[in-house]
C-alpha cells in the first residue's frame, strides 16, 4: 500500500514516526557551504549598520541571517573592483565596501529612468555614499557600458518582476565582465513549506500576501512568481551564464515542515533543494547561446 494513501487517523502518526526513523539521514543533511565564524563575524558588522527608524531595524534583525549569507556569497573583487546592486535598499550596500572589498559601489532602484538618489550612511569611523540610479529593471537599457562590473547583486528581486525576468539578466549579463558574476537569491517554490502550504489547502508561494500600504507611501509589488531550483537555472543559462554554484537552504522559521522531507523520500520524491530559500552564484561567458524567452516562462 502507498505510503500516501494510509494517512489516516493514528496511521498518518505511525508511518510519519517509521519514515523519520528510516530517513533519518534526510533530517540530518542540512548542512550549508557557508562558514558559521564567517557569518558570524558578518553578523556582527550588519547590526552596527544606523537605521532610522524602529521599523527598519525590525527588518534588519528578521532578515540578518539572509542578508549575511548574501554578503558571504559576493566573491572578491576582479579587474575592475566595480559592483552592483539591484534592488537597492542600502541594507548590505555599504558592506560591500567594507567587508567585501568593492571600490566602486552603485545600487539600483526602481523609478523613471535617469534619474540619481544620492545615499549616505554613517558609521563612527567612516561614512559611506552611494548613488542609486533609477530604472526599471525588467524594461530599460541600464544605465552602464559593457564590461563595466565585476559582480552584480540581484537579491530578492527576480520574484517581484511583471513582465520580463530574462531582461535583468540580459542586462546583468550585457554590464559585467567577462567571467563576472551574477549572485542571485529568491525563495524556492518547491521546497517543503511549499509543499506543506499545498497539502494544507494555501498558495505554494513562501510569501503570497499583498503588502498594505501606509498612507502616503507607494504600493510595493509583491510577489508575482516565485521560482524552483531547476526554473533558475534554466533561466540563467538561457541568458549566457555558467552556473558556478545553487543550492538551497532552510529558515528557523519553518523548520517543522522539515517533518514532511522523510515522507517525499519514501513515496520516490527527491528531498533535494527543499530549502526556502535558493542561492545562485553564475558567471558571464560571452560565448554561450542565448534563448531569449524560455518557452516554460513565457507564452
Amino acid at each position: 500500500m502507498a505510503f500516501a494513501s494510509t494517512l489516516k487517523g493514528d496511521v498518518v502518526s505511525t508511518n510519519l514516526s517509521y519514515a523519520r526513523k528510516l530517513f533519518s539521514h534526510v533530517l540530518e543533511s542540512s548542512s550549508e557551504p557557508f562558514e558559521a565564524d564567517r557569518l558570524r563575524q558578518i553578523e556582527a558588522h550588519l547590526t552596527q549598520l544606523p537605521v532610522p527608524a524602529h521599523g527598519s531595524r525590525a527588518y534588519l534583525d528578521r532578515h540578518m541571517p539572509r542578508l549575511a549569507r548574501t554578503l558571504a556569497l559576493v566573491p572578491p573583487p576582479r579587474s575592475t573592483s566595480r559592483i552592483l546592486e539591484l534592488g537597492c535598499y542600502m541594507q548590505i550596500t555599504s558592506f560591500l565596501d567594507r567587508l567585501c572589498h568593492y571600490r566602486e559601489v552603485r545600487g539600483a532602484y526602481y523609478g523613471s529612468a535617469g534619474g540619481v538618489d544620492h545615499k549616505t550612511v554613517t558609521f563612527p569611523d567612516a561614512t559611506f555614499t552611494c548613488d542609486i540610479d533609477l530604472f526599471n529593471a525588467e524594461l530599460d537599457r541600464y544605465p552602464y557600458p559593457d564590461g563595466y562590473f565585476d559582480c552584480v547583486v540581484a537579491g530578492e528581486i527576480i520574484e517581484h518582476f511583471l513582465h520580463d525576468p530574462m531582461h535583468m539578466l540580459l542586462e546583468s549579463h550585457r554590464i559585467l565582465v567577462e567571467g563576472g558574476t551574477l549572485v542571485i537569491t529568491t525563495p524556492n517554490v518547491s521546497s517543503i513549506t511549499s509543499i506543506a502550504k499545498t497539502l494544507s489547502g494555501h498558495n505554494p508561494q513562501i510569501y503570497s500576501s499583498y503588502k498594505r500600504a501606509d498612507p502616503g507611501e507607494p504600493l510595493e509589488i509583491g510577489h508575482m512568481r516565485e521560482y524552483t531550483v531547476k526554473e533558475l537555472t534554466e533561466i540563467t543559462v538561457a541568458a549566457g551564464y555558467e552556473i558556478e554554484s545553487i543550492f538551497t537552504t532552510f529558515l528557523p522559521e519553518y523548520e517543522t515542515h522539515r517533518s514532511l522531507l522523510p515522507w517525499l523520500e519514501l513515496n520516490g520524491y527527491s528531498t533535494e533543494h527543499r530549502g526556502q530559500q535558493i542561492w545562485c552564484l553564475a558567471r558571464k561567458r560571452a560565448n554561450r547561446p542565448v534563448t531569449r524567452y524560455p518557452a516554460f516562462l513565457y507564452d
